[in-house]
């Protein structure tokens, strides 16, 4: 039989290589595959073979992994076998990328590998909290539960990304249109009145003359406006991928009056959700919390988690480590400490997360309640001063030719 030298990477992410004889390419193949090793170049006598990469399709939607996960932990509990659940699945995509990587990760599965090992072929689509937890699901033999669990917490993860969404696109937009709502009255509208009132000759009070300076601002430095904007907001947006840039706007994020108490108690949900979920499905505790330090979403947040993570690694509880992070509420503390002292802090955890999911949605409701009067003041102010102020020589005309 034929030698064949073989490169890979392992279950664990590692590269491994070897020389190994088998009767075939193909024979090797699902050998490697069967040890839960994924074969990226193989070299016969001299001759290289190409092995084919899984192509990843775009990034799925959290709610078409909600419902595929779904999906799949009911067809496992009917007892149906896993490569048929998959063929059954990626079929009925209508995302194609999502179809060809489950075809995929059916065609890994059906050659030996594990679910886990054949999902982190496809990071973009299924990170290392679904992997981590589905590797959990077939230790225990209960991958069912666990993907109903999986299920779950997207749908909930959903809903608080919602919430976020509710309180930042709101506001944003409307002062975004009220902004292009008033420079279109400066560039186009306000220029028309102060060419008639220059023809008039009538004598202009000092609001309509700082409007007329702001439309001529505008006239002569339009395009270099939008220019530093443009770059303003790309610059913003290359140093938050800085690790200093991204913890500065963090923290200033956490530290704003309305917005940043919100952020916080978001934070505090996804925190105490993805860990209780990481635990209930029996992944260890190191390992749930490096994972939910990475899902955090906040830098800050994130730092704090690992800096837990050290103190546990090192023999000290969950608690004290916490509260020396200053980062999580009080109350947060001291719910987790007595659910790590009776043993059932993963179900402490979900309690936790359920409060503060309810907290989020009351804020939310209540800053968008308080933020709808301030943001039609402002317009009403704003746009009202450019609209009297255009008004107010005409008034004055209107006076003198009726005296």
């Amino acid at each position: 039989m034929p030698q064949y030298e073989y490169r890979g990477t392992s279950r664990s992410g590692q590269t491994v290589s070897g020389t190994r004889t088998a009767p075939s390419r193909e024979s090797l193949d699902a050998i490697l595959r069967r040890e839960q090793i994924t074969p990226t170049r193989i070299v016969e006598k001299g001759r290289e073979i190409a092995i084919p990469r899984p192509k990843v399709g775009g990034k799925v939607s959290p709610k078409e992994l909600a419902v595929f996960t779904r999906q799949f932990s009911v067809m496992i509990d009917a007892g149906l076998p896993l490569v048929q659940c998959l063929e059954i699945l990626s079929s009925q995509q209508e995302n194609k990328g999502f179809a060809k990587a489950l075809a995929e990760v059916r065609s890994t599965v059906e050659a030996g590998s594990t679910l886990a090992h054949a999902l982190r072929q496809f990071p973009r689509m299924f990170d290392d909290l679904y992997a981590n937890m589905v590797e959990a699901g077939e230790t225990g033999g209960i991958l069912d539960t666990i993907l109903q669990r999986l299920s779950s917490y997207i749908e909930k993860a959903v809903k608080l990304k919602r919430a976020v969404q509710s309180a930042l696109i709101y506001p944003t937009a409307v002062v975004l249109i009220a902004g292009g709502v008033i420079l279109l009255l400066l560039w186009k509208v306000v220029p028309i009145f102060a060419t008639l009132f220059a023809g008039l000759g009538v004598e202009m009070p000092l609001p309509t003359r700082i409007v007329i300076g702001l439309s001529g601002a505008v006239g002569t430095f339009a395009i270099p406006l939008i220019v530093a904007c443009i770059l303003g907001g790309w610059g913003l947006k290359v140093y938050y991928s800085t690790p200093n840039g991204r913890m500065m706007i963090d923290s200033l994020i956490l530290k704003l009056p309305v917005l940043g108490n919100l952020m916080r108690k978001i934070a505090v949900a996804r925190f105490t959700r993805t860990l209780g979920t990481l635990i209930t499905s029996g992944v260890p505790m190191l390992e749930a919390m490096d994972i939910t330090a990475r899902t955090s979403g906040n830098a800050v947040v994130e730092r704090a988690i690992l800096s837990v993570r050290k103190a546990i690694e090192t023999g000290r509880t969950i608690v004290d480590p916490l509260r020396e992070t200053g980062v999580f509420p009080n109350m947060v503390v001291q719910m987790i400490g007595v659910g790590e002292q009776t043993g059932a802090l993963d179900a402490m955890l979900q309690k936790v997360a359920d409060f503060y999911e309810d907290e989020v949605d009351a804020a939310v409701g209540d800053l968008l309640t308080a933020m709808e009067p301030m943001i039609i003041l402002f317009l009403g102010v704003v746009v009202g001063g450019v609209v009297i102020s255009m008004y107010l020589p005409l008034f004055s005309l209107v006076g003198k030719l009726a005296g």
